[in-house]
């Protein structure tokens, strides 16, 4: 290793100290590949757990599948990796069904760092078609196999997991890059705590380009916001001002006050009405009065401390107060930490349409504590969930598999499927705005349901129907102009209107003519020449968006959603 690399890596080194790193994640993501290329930049040992077993018994995998059968391999499995954690200092490759057992779950989470490298089924199946190694993968439909494991681990290792990221069809370096810095954003304190809600999870922003560098953190936990140690390294100067509202302040505002003060950082408090209602002009100078009366400068960041409303109104003060000053994201709410807080979007509505006024500005970091959530109302809680169903139709059928098994503990605030849902939605939106952060493409399909939702939202008077139910509403009459557009069947509609219902969520579209309907979607931001263009469904897990729908078809899908009969 030469002199510059040694310099660059012994950040990564002194932090992580002897601590192992243990590789989880389906076969074929790269834990072998990717595990000896991090221990030797690490200067650790790489171990392979398969081939520990190979070596031990003197026989390849098949064959011990063949004498013992699965639960003979995984009870050797078990055994060697109680012997193997209790090393120091090594990278840990680890089978793609050790996770299975609960007791191997809690052993690796208490053995070291781990890692779960997450490929798509379709790189699976790319990397491991030929592999005649791998006993549960010799079968006539791989693929099928693979998506059916898939399906059945990926919770797992996410439970498993205190790092998440994806192999794909990056290289090597890359990768390892990659990796590194996540372990250099994690709080190694906390990252052998027995409870997964305790756990955080670091998700990366990053819109980097061959000119710039610009990324940020996406920190998820329950209780994350008592670690204020995550705001202080985002300041360019000590003093911020908070901007909550009168619901969230009374729950939130003085804790974190006091905790930034005792750090030595001066804080304006800035409290404005809560509500859809509020989200104008006139509200938004209430935040630009407040800074310009507390002489608040360039470098003093911004704290957006409550929903979505909070998020958006704080950010687009942010970038526009002396032309752009920094500000952190704290969303309390399960739709803006899901949505709103992530990707940069800030606006103000108009009394003509929804977020019509606004701007694209990135914060410096999210901090989403899902702790906040115990005081959110169980409307705006199912509210949250229709912008988490939507990521899985729009572009991950897995987690939308993941939800319908879910959805009652979701309802519950279980801890654990909370953090899950959060942190996947998160994956999924930051994946799509790193690629597109002014929504010239891809990013429209985050859209789903939008274009109908708005027209509901606006229609009805902001504020009758939250941002979530009007979307459930609309992703449902976007299903059904799918079917209509003969994209999707009346079966995938059905399913997509009973997740909805069990998320307890309106599936029935509000009594307005048609004609009204159609005035307010022109509204739409994604309007061009004149056209609306709506987010449709090739498939659950896949959309699309399409200029050309016959007036027919929209005016037919309206009714039939209004009357709740989903039928030519």
């Amino acid at each position: 290793m030469n002199l510059s690399k040694t310099k660059i890596l012994q950040p990564i080194q002194k932090k992580l100290g002897n601590a192992n790193i243990i590789l989880v994640g389906m076969m074929g993501a790269g834990k072998t590949t990717v595990g000896k290329a991090l221990a030797n930049s690490l200067g650790k040992e790489f171990i392979d757990s398969d081939h520990e077993i190979q070596e031990r018994t003197g026989v390849k995998i098949p064959v011990i599948f063949e004498i013992e059968g699965e639960a003979g391999f995984r009870k050797r499995e078990s055994e060697v990796l109680i012997e193997l954690v209790k090393k120091k200092n090594i990278v840990l490759a680890t089978g793609g069904g050790a996770v299975l057992s609960q007791e191997n779950r809690q052993i690796l989470q208490r053995g070291g760092i781990v890692i779960y490298l997450r490929a798509s089924v379709n790189d699976l199946y790319r990397r491991t078609r030929h592999d005649k190694n791998r006993p549960l993968l010799q079968t006539q439909n791989l693929f099928a196999r693979l998506n059916e494991l898939y399906i059945q681990r990926d919770a797992l290792y996410r439970e498993t997991a205190h790092v998440i990221i994806d192999s794909g069809k990056q290289g090597v370096r890359y990768l390892i890059q990659k990796l590194i810095n996540k372990l250099l954003s994690i709080n190694i304190h906390n990252i052998f705590r027995n409870s997964h809600q305790n756990t955080m999870q670091t998700i990366s922003v990053d819109f980097t380009t061959a000119s710039e560098k610009r990324s940020y953190e996406i920190h998820i936990g329950h209780g994350v916001l008592e670690q204020i140690d995550l705001i202080l390294a985002c300041l360019p100067q000590k003093r911020v001002a908070i901007v909550s509202n009168t619901t969230i302040a009374p729950l939130y505002l003085e804790k974190l006050h006091s905790a930034l003060e005792k750090q030595g950082v001066a804080c304006v408090p800035i409290i404005l009405p809560d509500g859809e209602i509020h989200k104008n002009w006139e509200t938004l100078n209430l935040i630009f009065d407040a800074l310009l009366t507390n002489h608040c400068e360039r470098n003093t960041t911004i704290l957006a401390l409550g929903g979505g409303v909070i998020g958006d109104l704080t950010g687009f003060a942010a970038a526009t107060y002396l032309r752009g000053v920094p500000f952190i994201q704290i969303p309390t709410t399960l739709l803006a930490q899901v949505d709103s807080s992530v990707g940069g979007k800030t606006g103000i509505n108009h009394q003509l349409g929804k977020n019509m006024i606004g701007a694209f500005y990135q914060p410096r970091m999210v901090l989403t504590d899902s702790a906040t959530l115990n005081t959110l109302p169980d409307r705006e809680l199912r509210a949250g969930i229709a912008e988490i169903i939507k990521y899985g139709l729009i572009r991950d059928p897995a987690f939308f598999d993941w939800l319908e098994q879910n959805m009652r503990r979701l309802l519950a605030r279980d801890p654990f499927v909370l953090n899950e849902a959060i942190q996947r939605s998160c994956e999924n939106k930051a994946e799509i705005v790193a690629t597109d952060e002014k929504e010239k493409g891809v990013r429209a399909l985050l859209n789903l349901g939008h274009t109908f939702g708005h027209a509901i939202e606006n229609g009805m008077g902001y504020g009758v129907w939250l941002h979530g139910e009007a979307v459930a509403v609309g992703t449902v009459m976007a299903a059904e102009l799918s079917r209509r557009m003969r994209l999707i069947s009346e079966a995938d509609v059905t399913r997509i209107r009973k997740i909805f219902v069990q998320a307890e969520l309106p599936v029935t579209a509000p009594k307005m003519p048609p004609e009204r309907y159609l005035q307010l979607m022109l509204l739409d931001k994604k309007v061009d020449a004149g056209k609306t263009r709506f987010i449709l469904l090739n498939r659950i897990g896949e959309a699309v968006m399409r200029a050309d729908i016959p007036s027919t078809a929209l005016t037919e899908t309206i009714l039939a959603c209004m009357t709740d009969e989903i039928n030519e």
